[in-house]
């Protein structure tokens, strides 16, 4: 408890509260804006916190995660185009129920929603983070190795039915990493004669040239315009839905656990949960068939369940030290960055922290609450972002980011060269979460993988004899090889369907 207090006198101060208010903000006109996401402004100001105190930058970065979660249905409602991928199922209940002139119920309903999903949530995490840590400071690097396996084979597995993309993704991730000393031997590798080399890749550079600087290009390339993104009509004040919350408590609480379940499980992010929860929402009402012509339900359901996805994602950032989603992979860098070792033990030698993590998320959640009923008429104005100016000085933000975190043009160059990487894996299909969480574990992974082998002797079989490293690499197998066989395997119920 009185670390619980310690984390809320740190937020309390006037400065953080208002980087918190401030970061949400931006996370939620980011958020609003199709093309844009909060992953875009935690890249751009990641390398801005170097300077800043710790707890200070954190509590903003996630921050701003919270507010960029909340406001992605903004574009969904007004314009029918999701402002994130978190918020595709959105559109289609939500834009419906503006054609039917019921926009300010819609946007009521989508900003309870959100409040609802994510405090519960943050709450939840921190009741199972200490159990889960618990359990986890017993692993050895086996463990770790396995664990860090599945989650890489998670992804891979899902990668939308791309799983030679994905597994290249995650590959070239991994290849990366092997460049500068290695972990353990101190070994040179991948050097070429480069002093600048000799600590790997910079995770600053990599992050903004594959996030923000690809994306700049890419959205800039497609054509897009302002102008086919903008909403004509009347916003009214906002009121609470009381009525359709009551009408929709299973609703609730079935989304919320997708959300939460969903968010866990590395790679599978909010994305997922709002499609799952809208699609089980749809199946398990009495009205399933009024679906997509603008009823409460489908808001309800995906914007409850992408919320509920925030504290199902911290659970194995803070307790496992492996990132839920890509968001979360790159507060994971920030936590690195400022030499915060996320894991078993950081609630052990960093209890006001990690309170303050907790605490910050829901500071942010109320912020976004505040801020979205105080500017509910002011949502279409934030969709009328002029794109010609806006993507060249997020473009310098970003390189004066870099070079003001490395204090070199090398780290700049770097993130050009992975700007072209990323536009390359943009023209390819070959998708961009894998090849994050493994460049974000790759190191993790292989300073296990060498300590398991060496205390083992030599013996590989070690792995495989230890049940929860087993089990670990078992799940992560399977997650591979079961796309490449489950159309050859003769199923008994497959047989009977045909």
């Amino acid at each position: 408890m009185a670390d619980f207090i310690s984390a809320i006198q740190i937020l309390a101060s006037p400065l953080c509260l208002v980087l918190c208010l401030g970061g949400c903000l931006l996370g939620i006109i980011l958020g609003a804006i199709p093309g844009l996401s909060g992953s875009l402004a935690i890249t751009i100001l990641l390398p801005m916190t170097f300077s800043m105190d710790s707890t200070i930058a954190i509590a903003m970065l996630i921050s701003i995660w919270v507010g960029s979660c909340s406001g992605g249905f903004i574009g969904a409602i007004l314009l029918g185009i999701p402002g994130t991928p978190s918020s595709v199922a959105t559109c289609y209940d939500g834009y419906a129920m503006t054609k039917k002139g019921e926009v300010t119920r819609a946007l009521s309903i989508g900003t309870v929603s959100n409040f609802i999903g994510t405090v519960p949530s943050i709450i939840i995490a921190m009741i199972a983070c200490p159990v889960i840590s618990s359990f986890a400071v017993k692993m050895g690097p086996w463990e770790y190795f396995g664990l860090g396996f599945m989650a890489i084979a998670m992804v891979i597995g899902i990668s939308k039915g791309q799983l030679k993309k994905g597994l290249i993704s995650a590959a070239i991730g991994l290849l990366l990493t092997q460049v500068g000393y290695s972990p353990v031997s101190s070994t040179p590798r991948f050097m070429f004669g480069s002093t600048q080399l000799a600590g790997g890749f910079n995770m600053i550079s990599v992050v903004v040239g594959l996030f923000a600087g690809s994306m700049i290009f890419m959205d800039y390339a497609s054509g897009g315009d302002a102008e086919s993104r903008q909403f004509k009509g009347e916003i009214g004040r906002f009121f609470f839905p009381a009525k359709d919350f009551a009408e929709n408590i299973v609703n609730v609480i079935r989304s919320f656990l997708i959300g939460l379940g969903i968010g866990f499980l590395p790679g599978m992010g909010s994305g997922l949960s709002n499609v799952m929860a809208y699609a089980l929402a749809k199946s398990g009402s009495k009205r399933g068939d009024e679906f997509g012509t603008g009823v409460p339900d489908g808001i309800i359901a995906p914007e409850v369940a992408n919320n509920a996805s925030v504290g199902g994602a911290i659970i194995p950032m803070i307790s496992l030290g492996i990132p839920g989603d890509t968001t979360t992979a790159l507060l994971l860098a920030g936590l690195t960055i400022h030499g915060i070792e996320a894991g078993p033990l950081m609630q052990k030698y960093e209890p006001v922290f990690t309170n303050m993590i907790f605490v910050a998320a829901i500071v942010g959640a109320v912020a976004a609450l505040l801020i979205e009923i105080v500017g509910i008429r002011v949502f279409p104005q934030l969709l009328k972002a002029p794109y010609h100016y806006l993507y060249p000085a997020i473009l310098i933000l970003c390189l004066v980011g870099v070079y003001s975190n490395s204090q070199n043009m090398f780290a700049v160059y770097c993130a050009l060269g992975f700007t072209a990487l990323g536009i390359w894996m943009s023209y390819a299909g070959i998708p961009q979460t894998p090849f994050i969480l493994a460049f974000v574990l790759g190191t993790t992974l292989e300073g296990n993988f060498r300590k398991a082998i060496s205390y083992a002797k030599g013996d590989w079989f070690a792995f495989f004899t230890r049940p929860v490293s087993c089990i670990f690499l078992v799940i992560g197998i399977a997650m591979i090889v079961w796309p490449l066989v489950k159309n050859k395997i003769p199923l008994p119920w497959k047989a009977k369907s045909e």
